[in-house]
């Protein structure tokens, strides 16, 4: 069991930086593939990165603006996000894997309960 908590969000201007945190509490953190997701209102959730042992991955509309890293000592997976514009405000969750990163929300095991982010224009 892994139990995941999200922190970071808040509201700000376009152009801002956030960084985005998540701890994680159980055994194994070291073992699971992390993800990011997020979802607007109104919208389904949307895969943003996720980092395996092996690498990392982005959906395109972050790729450049977003890394994804992690801390197995501190059992944290972060999210630093640059040059944020309005189009990146939502909901913002964490997510674990056991075997593998993936796009796909419903192939992961674990999840936090979200931090919102808002970026004003």
């Amino acid at each position: 069991q892994v139990q995941l908590v999200e922190s970071g969000g808040g509201l700000v201007q376009a152009g801002d930086s956030l960084r985005l945190s998540c701890a994680a509490s159980g055994r194994g953190f070291g073992t699971y593939a992390m993800g990011w997701f997020r979802q607007a209102p109104g919208k389904e959730r949307e895969f943003v990165a996720f980092i395996s042992w092996a690498r990392t991955d982005y959906v395109d509309s972050v790729k450049g603006r977003f890394t994804i890293s992690r801390d197995n000592a501190k059992n944290t997976v972060y999210l630093q996000m640059n040059s944020l514009n309005p189009e990146d405000t939502a909901v913002y969750y964490c997510a674990a894997k056991r075997v593998g990163g993936s796009r796909v929300p419903r192939e992961y095991d674990y999840w936090g309960q979200g931090t919102q982010v808002t970026v004003s224009s």
